[in-house]
């Protein structure tokens, strides 16, 4: 009959008694970088992020203020707007509205080199100028991201490698700066015994604990140390002295004023931090199980830099710059979503709103933060060394151009002083060593690439 099923079967052809087979496709797991956590969990671990780099932001604060002889009144109205441009632009980053910020777990701070030429600048030619130096070394960012796409290609696995080792010697070295007072400066007695109390117990709570408990050995580290200072007397919890709450004050110098020469310092710092925003991206988007895209990427991350310096030249803070305090962090603990840095911007935002709430985190005894970082910023060196390994570095080229970068970005690192008496904007570009390490790779990667090519095609 025309139109009927066959015996024992369904119009569609199916067996009776069968569940037919799903035609959905089972929803596909979220990526961990956009898992979004409860709140029970995420506000524990957005806190220990914040814990781990507060100390930044407020000492910052605390010393521009102190260089450029504020009163207490444009300390406080300072500090309000360094934490808030922190929590805004660690926001961008996680968040990435608008091609702004690369939606990955970064924290964003004031830079301790773009700080420094801030404050050098002031000294020179005025605060007016310096937040005018700030103004144009960000426009220029945004300028010169269009071209950052032809240029990607100069950083292969090698550069990326050496840079990120470097990254991490280097802010090893801040963190030994925290314990010891300053860098070069032999530290006590005291804060050595506290920081190494505080790597001990998080090392033991990574080591021991399981699950949220592990995740947060970094926050409990801290924690401990903190109680051992208290209880021995090794150190003490010392917030500041008493500074009222106030809110950012627009344009605290007067209108800016700018000059391209004193300003140059900042400028060529500018385009030299995108070497280093190449390494920290790729860094953390291997650490988040992301697959590496400097093209697309690169060029969100310092756009949101750009933006958030903009915004400290107009309310007279240093540039700030997308900071890798948090990538050790992520690495360590294995929770790998953006919106738990996006939960440290939240509470940051909320520090800046609320002085007391800074000055309490910035009372942490300087060993136990310097303890902690000792450990984060480990992580990501030992991160460099295994993106090394990915390198063939059996080839004596490649072996020798990693020498010599690593080379010329540890010697500003082992001997700070070392380009004083250059040039500022010589000191801008040879003075850090991830930037001098990176663009030594750069061009001598690039020169041998060309070498090999050349006797490649003289080969019959």
């Amino acid at each position: 009959m025309t139109g009927a099923a066959p015996a024992g079967k369904t119009p569609a052809g199916k067996t009776p008694g069968r569940e037919a087979p799903a035609t959905a496709a089972e929803p596909a797991a979220p990526d961990p970088v956009d898992e979004r956590l409860p709140v029970a969990r995420l506000v524990p671990l957005a806190g220990q992020h914040v814990l781990a780099m507060v100390a930044a932001p407020v000492s910052t604060a605390f010393l521009t203020a102190d260089a450029l002889r504020l009163t207490p009144g444009q300390t406080a109205s300072l500090l309000s707007v360094t934490l808030l441009l922190c929590g805004a632009g660690t926001l961008l980053q996680s968040l990435g509205p608008w091609r702004i910020g690369a939606r990955l777990p970064f924290v964003m701070l004031p830079g301790g080199a773009a700080t420094a030429l801030f404050l050098q600048v002031a000294a020179e030619h005025g605060p007016a100028t310096a937040s005018g130096a700030v103004i144009l070394a960000a426009l220029l960012l945004l300028a010169v991201l269009p071209l950052y796409a032809r240029a990607v290609r100069l950083f292969p696995p090698l550069v990326m490698g050496v840079t990120v080792l470097l990254i991490g010697v280097s802010m090893v070295r801040v963190a030994a700066g925290l314990v010891t007072g300053a860098p070069g400066r032999p530290a006590a007695p005291s804060a050595l015994a506290l920081a190494a109390v505080t790597v001990g117990c998080t090392l033991a709570a990574y080591l021991l604990l399981r699950g949220v408990w592990r995740q947060t050995s970094i926050l409990l580290g801290m924690a401990a140390g903190t109680l051992v200072a208290v209880a021995t007397g090794l150190g003490a919890f010392a917030p500041p002295g008493a500074t009222d709450a106030a809110l950012p004050r627009l344009l605290p110098y007067g209108a800016p004023h700018f000059d391209l020469l004193a300003a140059l310092p900042l400028l060529i710092f500018s385009l030299t931090s995108l070497a280093e925003a190449t390494g920290q991206t790729v860094l953390n988007s291997e650490t988040v199980g992301r697959t590496p895209d400097p093209g697309r990427d690169v060029p969100r991350v310092a756009r949101a830099d750009a933006v958030a310096s903009l915004l400290a030249g107009v309310f007279g803070s240093a540039p700030l710059v997308t900071s890798s305090e948090n990538i050790g962090i992520s690495r360590l603990t294995g929770v790998r979503s953006r919106f738990v840095t996006a939960g440290a911007g939240v509470l940051l935002l909320g520090c800046g709103l609320l002085a007391p709430v800074s000055r309490w985190l910035a009372g942490i005894p300087p060993a136990v933060v310097g303890g902690s970082a000792l450990v984060v910023y480990a992580v990501i060196a030992v991160l460099g060394v295994g993106m090394l390994r990915r390198v063939d570095l059996d080839d004596r080229g490649n072996a020798m151009v990693a020498a010599v970068a690593l080379a010329a970005g540890l010697l500003p690192v082992v001997s700070p002083g070392l380009y004083d008496g250059f040039p500022g904007w010589v000191r801008s570009v040879l003075g850090s060593g991830v930037v001098a390490g990176a663009l030594t790779a750069v061009v001598l990667h690039g020169l041998y690439r060309l070498l090999t090519r050349a006797r490649e095609g003289e080969r019959p």
